[in-house]
C-alpha cells in the first residue's frame, strides 16, 4: 500500500540546482528520493528499484525525456509507473507529444515546490488507487477461479454421489433378484433330469404294453386315439428338452447378473475382464434382438489372451454397460433411417476386441451406427451433455464412465471415428497389475 512515508520518487535531470531543490523539499515531505543525472543512469537505477513516480526532464544530453519515456512504457516492469515531465518548453505540441507517449502530467520550469508537491500527491494518490483496484481485481479473479473450481468439484461430487447411490441400489437389486431366482430355478433345473428319466421309463412301459397288448379294450383304444398317443410320446420329450434348455439359459442369466452386480466386491481385486464383458452382453441380449423384420445386431468378439486385471470389477462392468448400450442405440438410430432390405444387406454390428499393448490393457468397442460428429467428440464426456431428446437420458453415462476409467483406474477413455467406415469406436486403456493369464 502506498503512502507519502513509503512512496519513492526518481528524479531524472541533468541540472544540479534543479536536483538539489527537488531533493530537499521532497525529502522534507517524507518521500524517498533517488537521483539520476541522465538517461543511462536512470535505466541503471531502474534495474534495482521500481519507484512509485518519476520526475523526468525533457531536455537532457544524449537521450531526451521523450525517448526515455517511450522506453519506459515499452518495458513491462516500468510501463505502469506514472511519469511527470519537467520542462521549460511551453509549446503545446511538445506537451501533447509527451502525453501521447504515456506521461501523466507536466511541470513547467522554473520549479515551484508547492506546485510539484500538489501534482506529485495527486498522481501518487491515483497510483495508489490504481494499485488497490488492480489488487482487488486480482483477488476477485482468483476468488472467481477458486469458486469455479469449487463448483466443478461440487458438480463432480454430486454426479459421483448420484452414481454411487444408483449403482449401490442397482447392485443390491440385481443381486437380490439373482438370489431369489437362483434357488427355485436350480431346483427345477436339477429335477428336470429326474423327470426326463421318469418319463422315459413310463414311455418304455407304454411301448411294452403296445407290443404285448396290440388290441387293448375299446375304452382304452378310444382314449389312445383321443390323446393321439404317438404324437404325445414324441412331443413330451421335446417339451422336456426345451424346458431343460430354458432353465439352463435362466441359470446363465442369473450368473451374469451376479457377475455384473458384484455389489459385495467393494474393494479392488483381480478380475476376468472377458467375464465382465460377457455378463454385460447377456443382460443386453434382449436389446440386441430386434423385431419388425430387422436383423438382430451382431456381436463380434476378438478377445486376446489377457491377464487377470486388478480393478473395481463392478465399476468397469458399468462402463461396459454404458458403452455397449450407446453402441446399440447408435445402430438402432442408423437403421431407423434405412429400409429392412438395406439393414439385411449391411447388418448392424458391434465388435469388441481386447489386447495387451505396452503393459496396458486395451479394450476397443466399435459399432457401425450413426457415429459421433467431430464437433461433439470433445464434449461427450462432459457431465450432463447429451444428444438425446428430452426425457431420453441426462448425459451422465459417459461422464461417469470417464471418471471410473481415468480417476478410479488411472487409465484413459477416448472416442475415435473408424477409418473409412461408418460408426464410432470407444477405447479403454488401463494398467495391468497382474501377469496371471486367463
Amino acid at each position: 500500500m502506498l503512502s507519502s512515508q513509503r512512496s519513492e520518487i526518481l528524479i531524472v535531470d541533468d541540472i544540479p540546482t534543479n536536483i538539489k531543490l527537488l531533493y530537499e523539499f521532497l525529502q522534507q515531505s517524507n518521500y524517498k528520493v533517488s537521483i539520476a543525472k541522465n538517461a543511462e543512469s536512470a535505466f541503471k537505477k531502474l534495474e534495482k528499484i521500481v519507484p512509485d513516480l518519476i520526475l523526468l526532464d525533457v531536455m537532457m544530453p544524449g537521450l531526451d525525456g521523450f525517448v526515455v519515456c517511450e522506453k519506459l512504457k515499452q518495458n513491462p516492469r516500468t510501463r505502469d509507473i506514472p511519469v511527470i515531465f519537467m520542462t521549460a518548453l511551453t509549446d503545446e505540441v511538445d506537451k501533447v507529444k509527451g502525453l501521447s507517449i504515456g506521461a501523466v502530467d507536466y511541470i513547467t520550469k522554473p520549479i515551484h515546490p508547492d506546485e510539484v508537491l500538489a501534482r506529485v500527491k495527486v498522481h501518487l494518490t491515483l497510483r495508489h488507487t490504481q494499485m488497490q483496484l488492480l489488487s482487488e481485481i486480482t483477488e476477485r479473479t482468483q476468488a472467481e477461479r477458486e469458486l469455479q473450481r469449487a463448483l466443478e468439484e461440487l458438480k463432480k461430487t454430486q454426479i459421483q454421489l448420484v452414481h454411487n447411490e444408483k449403482m449401490l441400489s442397482l447392485g443390491q437389486l440385481v443381486a437380490g433378484v439373482a438370489h431369489e431366482i437362483n434357488n427355485p430355478v436350480n431346483f427345477i433345473h436339477a429335477n428336470l433330469h429326474h423327470a426326463e428319466r421318469y418319463v422315459e421309463d413310463l414311455l418304455s412301459i407304454i411301448s411294452l404294453y403296445k407290443q404285448h397288448i396290440p388290441n387293448p379294450p375299446k375304452a382304452v383304444a378310444n382314449k389312445i386315439d383321443e390323446l393321439d398317443l404317438d404324437y404325445l410320446e414324441q412331443d413330451l420329450m421335446k417339451i422336456l428338452n426345451s424346458m431343460s434348455l430354458g432353465t439352463s439359459r435362466i441359470c446363465d442369466i442369473v450368473l451374469s447378473l451376479r457377475t455384473f452386480s458384484r455389489h459385495h466386491e467393494a474393494e479392488i481385486k483381480l478380475a476376468d475382464i472377458h467375464e465382465g464383458i460377457d455378463s454385460t452382453l447377456t443382460i443386453l441380449q434382449s436389446h440386441l434382438q430386434r423385431s419388425n423384420h430387422y436383423p438382430d445386431i451382431q456381436v463380434v468378439k476378438d478377445y486376446g489372451v489377457l491377464p487377470l486385471v486388478e480393478c473395481y470389477a463392478g465399476q468397469l462392468n458399468q462402463v461396459f454397460m454404458n458403452l455397449l448400450s450407446n453402441a446399440i442405440e447408435a445402430v438402432n438410430e442408423r437403421d431407423a433411417h434405412r429400409t429392412v432390405e438395406n439393414a439385411i444387406a449391411d447388418p448392424g454390428m458391434i465388435k469388441i476386441s481386447t489386447a495387451i499393448q505396452d503393459s496396458r490393457l486395451l479394450i476397443r468397442i466399435m459399432d457401425n451406427g450413426m457415429g459421433v460428429p467431430e464437433n461433439l467428440r470433445s464434449q461427450i464426456f462432459n457431465p450432463f451433455f447429451t444428444t438425446k431428446s428430452v426425457g431420453k437420458g441426462i448425459g451422465m453415462g459417459l461422464s461417469i464412465s470417464y471418471t471410473i476409467v481415468t480417476e478410479t483406474h488411472k487409465g484413459k477413455l477416448w472416442c475415435e471415428p473408424i477409418p473409412n467406415q461408418p460408426g464410432t469406436q470407444f477405447l479403454i486403456e488401463i494398467p495391468i497389475a497382474s501377469t496371471k493369464s486367463v
